[in-house]
C-alpha cells in the first residue's frame, strides 16, 4: 500500500471526510485630500475622504460547512460534497466623506 501526501498536508494531520475551504482575499483602500482655507482661519481645513472596502470585489467563499461530508455511510460520493454556495465578505462598498476640521 502506497500513500502520497502533499507537503502542506503531513500524514496524520487530517481526518477522514474533511474538506479545506478557500482562503480570504480582501483589500481596503482609503484616500483623502486636505483643503486649507486661510481666509476663514489658519487651521480651518475641509477634508475629502474616499474609502473603498473590498476594492477588487473578489468573492470570498465560505468553507463548505453544511456540505462537509464527502461520502455517504455506504462509501458512495455525495452529489453536494464540498459545494461552495455562500460568501463570507460583503461586496464592494464605497464611502465618500466631507469633514470640516478647525
Amino acid at each position: 500500500m502506497c500513500k502520497f501526501h502533499r507537503r502542506d498536508d503531513p500524514a496524520g494531520e487530517r481526518h477522514g471526510n474533511s474538506v479545506n475551504g478557500p482562503g480570504l482575499f480582501d483589500w481596503d483602500l482609503s484616500v483623502y485630500k486636505n483643503n486649507y482655507f486661510p481666509r476663514i482661519s489658519e487651521s480651518f481645513n475641509v477634508q475629502f475622504r474616499a474609502e473603498l472596502f473590498n476594492v477588487l470585489n473578489h468573492p470570498n467563499f465560505q468553507s463548505p460547512i453544511a456540505h462537509s461530508a464527502l461520502f455517504s455511510a455506504t462509501g458512495r460520493p455525495l452529489a453536494n460534497a464540498g459545494v461552495l454556495d455562500s460568501v463570507s465578505t460583503d461586496p464592494r462598498e464605497i464611502q465618500l466623506t466631507l469633514k470640516a476640521i478647525w
